[in-house]
């Protein structure tokens, strides 16, 4: 099966003419001079690799365990909001097509679908959350989330506040514009205006046996860029960590996850399982960041982007990326995702 790639890399430019300005904006800004986000691309890329050579590659198999949870490739999808505003089904679109690849799904506490039609369509997936001042108020979200068949619980610990995005001239913020029935749609009425609804603060590590006591779910801490926040969220009893810089929609300038991830792996790779997401476009994309150690990789704005043709635009999104992901395997010798670590080369030293 011939793999096109110039479809992978033609989705942006496809959405800036089909996408309203306003969510056009909304899903490829980052923060402040969006420094951090136009970086993360170029990182993968400066992955050089070691290939191994006199390995039998007939027979490649993408699958991996997450969780305890077999899935067919190694990468998800990581969370998003406004899915129904890139197209009508939204979350159900993209669960389907998710389902069909045998990949995972990561579904937004801001998600506009409830989670028991997501969970009805067969899809595995995971929840994502952020904790309130007042952590009570996430309970009837996290309760339907489990009612609902999620795995696991992603929480988000880079969001203490909403970073500062500036707007483009004569582009209307996106709130201003898309139905509020299209988010937030698994909370309880009126939960914005409760005292204590506010981001939380004071996250903690015991927040995250908090997390995992209320819902009965593993736990993965997304937005760990560093080893000693790393090994902190394991011994609080994190499954995973998920490297990720939010993808440069937080603290502006912070460094590319391609370059934070063998530090995470180095200090927490043998007790927990390591994610990352940030840039990833391409198969050999993926091959750099199994190569340095992650157990998988989530993608952001690419699903979304091809959400623009439905159910149908991420599978073949998924197709896509599975025969890119299989060549760069094979010609790297490698007849699993798991053998891919060690195949990356020493980072060349920065001209003086």
């Amino acid at each position: 099966m011939d793999t096109d790639a110039r479809w992978l890399d033609e989705l942006e430019q496809r959405a800036r003419e089909v996408l309203p300005a306003s969510v056009l904006e909304y899903v490829l800004q980052g923060a402040r001079e969006s420094v951090t986000a136009g970086e993360a691309t170029a990182g993968w890329r400066a992955v050089r690799f070691r290939p191994r050579v006199l390995h039998d590659v007939t027979h490649v198999e993408t699958g991996v365990s997450l969780l305890g949870q077999p899935v067919a490739v190694p990468w998800g999808v990581a969370p998003s909001t406004l899915q129904r505003a890139v197209h009508p089904e939204g979350e159900l679109a993209m669960a389907r097509a998710c389902a069909e690849a045998g990949s995972l799904m990561v579904v937004s506490s801001n998600a506009g679908t409830p989670f028991a039609e997501i969970g009805a369509t067969g899809v595995d997936w995971w929840v994502q959350a952020y904790l309130p001042a007042d952590r009570t108020l996430a309970e009837p979200m996290l309760e339907r989330a489990v009612a609902a068949g999620a795995r696991a619980v992603v929480l988000t610990v880079d969001t203490p506040v909403v970073a500062t995005k500036y707007a483009s001239p004569g582009i209307p913020a996106v709130w201003d514009t898309v139905d509020p029935a299209m988010l937030r749609v698994n909370f309880d009425a009126g939960y914005d205006e409760q005292p204590g609804a506010e981001k939380a603060l004071d996250l903690g590590p015991h927040d995250i046996g908090w997390v995992a006591a209320r819902t009965g779910l593993p736990v993965v801490v997304k937005g760990v860029l560093r080893a000693e926040d790393a090994v902190r969220c394991v011994q609080a009893g994190a499954g995973a960590v998920w490297v990720s810089n939010h993808g440069g929609r937080q603290l502006d300038r912070t460094a590319a996850t391609s370059s934070c991830l063998p530090e995470v792996v180095g200090a927490v790779g043998e007790r927990a399982e390591v994610y990352v997401d940030g840039g990833l476009r391409h198969g050999l994309d993926v091959l750099a960041a199994l190569a340095l150690g992650a157990r998988a990789v989530f993608l952001g704005r690419s699903p979304l982007l091809a959400l623009l043709d439905g159910a149908d635009g991420v599978a073949r999104l998924h197709r896509e990326l599975r025969v890119q992901t299989v060549e760069a395997l094979r010609l790297a010798g490698c007849r699993t995702a798991s053998e891919a670590p060690g195949l990356a080369a020493a980072p060349r030293p920065t001209p003086l």
